[in-house]
């Protein structure tokens, strides 16, 4: 009777511990996660989840506040402030033909060391030895001990950088269509930054305006003029990533035109390794843009430090579009502003601004007279 006793409580423990098997099984199933969809990788402790086994407070994303809209510089302040810079930097070429034509006896060694000095600051050789002979003849005639060396040497800077080219900026359109300003150079010029830092100057001038993003195959250069967008105030219309940049530009000119804006400025792409691919676009955002509005101006983005490859560059663009007005960056660094003469002399067109440092206000319209002064120190 005993032996049976045992038996039954022996099944009855087996059956119990079975069950209760069978339980935890099934728990640990239900609790485990699905297989198949989007992968959740939990933080060990200390990294975002709580050690307590308690669950972690759920994550809660905080918005982006856009930036403070800036009041950029106005252009009468920017100026005064460039040219002290553009004095500083620039000094170097005026003072070495200062000293070289303050000499008592003017020599032939003497004009060639004048020659040499303006060759090394990229003035060009034909402008060059105009220069030289116009010194040559007037200090001949008058004398070189009885003339004001300076007077002469600047009158003569100023007729060679050209005092009575049209340097306006025209940034409106007519009957009602936005002015579109198309701007070209390549990368690495400082052409997107350009852009921005164009639309700066119409804001302070009380223009509205639109940016275009049409360099597309730069993710880089879209987001960068969309952070100039946001620090002035203005829309920038962009589209995808490789996208058309002809359909980018269109869609810039239409909004504007719906909205009453005074001027669309357009980025576009700077890539010179294919000439016939790089003609090809740019003469299809031009003629998309025209099917709305006239492109009112082009302006070429040169980078001041390059010297004759800025040259070469200035041929290639001249050849697609019809440049109207240069830009001149990085003129800061550099003791080359004869770049300014050869530039002009190249694609017969006048430098209309010129940029002199990082900052967002660091560029002005161009004055001849003011940047001959610079360039004789004052």
């Amino acid at each position: 009777m005993n032996d049976w006793l045992y038996l039954i409580i022996g099944i009855a423990v087996v059956g119990v511990l079975t069950l209760a098997g069978l339980l935890t099984g099934a728990g640990r199933r239900r609790g485990r996660r699905p297989t198949g969809g989007t992968d959740v990788i939990s933080a060990p402790p200390g990294e975002g989840e709580v050690a307590t086994g308690a669950p972690p407070e759920p994550a809660v994303a905080t918005p982006l506040e856009a930036p403070p809209v800036e009041a950029p510089e106005s252009t009468a302040s920017r100026l005064v402030r460039l040219r002290q810079r553009l004095s500083r930097s620039q000094g170097g070429l005026g003072r070495g033909l200062l000293a070289l034509l303050s000499r008592d006896r003017i020599d032939e060694d003497t004009w060639e060391s004048i020659e040499d000095t303006l060759l090394t600051a990229d003035v060009g050789v034909a402008p060059t030895q105009e220069l030289v002979e116009n010194l040559r003849t007037r200090l001949r005639v008058a004398g070189a001990d009885q003339v004001d060396t300076r007077a002469v040497l600047r009158e003569e800077l100023v007729d060679l950088v050209g005092p009575d080219m049209d340097r306006r900026l025209r940034v409106t359109g007519a009957d009602g269509r936005p002015g579109v300003v198309l701007v070209v150079g390549v990368n690495g010029a400082g052409k997107t930054t350009t852009v921005g830092k164009i639309a700066r100057i119409l804001v302070a001038e009380g223009h509205t305006v639109t940016l275009g993003a049409a360099d597309t195959f730069r993710a880089a250069a879209v987001d960068q003029l969309a952070t100039w967008g946001q620090r002035v105030g203005v829309d920038v219309v962009r589209g995808p990533e490789g996208g058309d940049p002809a359909s980018v530009a269109f869609e810039a000119v239409k909004q504007a035109t719906d909205q009453g804006i005074d001027t669309v400025l357009v980025d576009t792409a700077g890539r010179l390794q294919n000439k016939a691919g790089l003609m090809d676009e740019l003469g299809k955002v031009k003629r998309v843009i025209e099917k709305q509005a006239p492109v009112t101006e082009v302006l070429l983005v040169l980078d001041a430090t390059t010297g004759q490859n800025g040259l070469i560059q200035a041929r290639v663009f001249s050849e697609i579009v019809d440049v109207t007005g240069i830009v001149l960056t990085k003129l800061d660094g550099s003791a080359k502003g004869g770049i300014v003469v050869a530039v002009q002399r190249e694609l017969g067109v006048p430098v209309k601004l010129v940029g002199l440092g990082e900052g967002p206000d660091d560029l002005a319209p161009f004055d001849a007279g003011a940047f001959v002064d610079a360039l004789l120190g004052g």
